[in-house]
């Protein structure tokens, strides 16, 4: 649990880093940074080679790579406009959707029906606060979130370790480059961004996806679909402790409709565990 926990804190913790690059860097510039330096560091750590895999791995690892770089652009574009414990919130619904999808009975109704009032709640209304781009960038990343997880399962068969990852980050990279550099500009090469990036890098990637591998071989796959349920929480005391986004209190209650609901279904589910990379 604890090892699920410190994942979980630590891509929130990553999150709220990255968003102090936002002036400098812009979203694109500042997500070419952390998957560029997140996909050097698991090359060096795994080694991966394409030498006598199959067109099928192939074209998975590369889909993959796509999730990924849609994934995390579309939720870092989010961050720049909506609360980090909304926008979480909002994203859950891809491994929630996943998880509906696979299993078939009554009881998945009625979490999806409270899942759905907790989107609804958040959902911005006519005149309302929330930023309605940043929402629908959210729910964008939540949708590749989703194809990742069901990506990943294909990958991890058909690659050693986190030779997948690896492949797929550099795939993930490369389509970020033209966004990350007419975003981010020169400053992509300041020692300053360069070194926070670093930090996002570890605290959003290497670290987290480290912790959940150790924690998977200690837990059930519905108990760690149920800790990662509280991620949107979670987001939202990072938000609040690091960024001073505070939210209202029908916000806070839109964000337990949420988990509660995501906890049930990804507690029963069969779906590959929602781990973010």
């Amino acid at each position: 649990m604890v090892l699920v926990l410190g994942g979980v804190v630590s891509v929130q913790v990553g999150a709220a880093l990255a968003t102090t690059l936002f002036d400098d860097l812009g979203p694109a510039g500042t997500v070419l940074l952390r998957v560029l330096l997140a996909a050097l560091v698991l090359v060096a750590i795994w080694r991966p080679a394409v030498r006598g895999t199959s067109r099928a791995a192939l074209r998975d690892v590369a889909m993959f790579g796509v999730a990924l770089a849609g994934m995390n652009l579309s939720f870092y574009a989010a961050l720049d406009r909506i609360p980090l414990g909304i926008a979480v919130t909002l994203e859950f619904v891809g491994p929630l959707g996943v998880a509906m999808l696979a299993t078939r009975r009554r009881l998945d109704a009625a979490w999806a029906m409270l899942a759905g009032c907790g989107i609804v709640l958040l959902s911005p209304a006519p005149g309302g606060s929330l930023d309605a781009v940043g929402a629908g960038l959210a729910l964008l990343a939540g949708g590749f979130w989703g194809a990742y997880i069901l990506l990943s399962a294909r990958v991890g068969r058909a690659f050693p370790g986190g030779a997948g990852l690896a492949i797929a980050m550099v795939v993930a990279a490369a389509l970020l480059v033209p966004a990350g550099i007419a975003g981010g500009g020169a400053e992509l090469v300041d020692p300053g961004a360069v070194a926070v990036g670093f930090g996002v890098a570890m605290l959003s990637s290497a670290i987290p996806y480290s912790l959940e591998l150790e924690a998977l071989r200690r837990l059930a796959t519905g108990t760690f679909g149920v800790l990662m349920s509280l991620e949107p929480a979670v987001a939202a005391l990072v938000g609040l402790v690091l960024l001073g986004q505070g939210l209202s209190a029908l916000e806070l209650v839109a964000i337990a409709l949420v988990v509660i609901a995501s906890a049930g279904a990804l507690g029963t589910s069969r779906a590959p565990a929602p781990v973010e990379a």
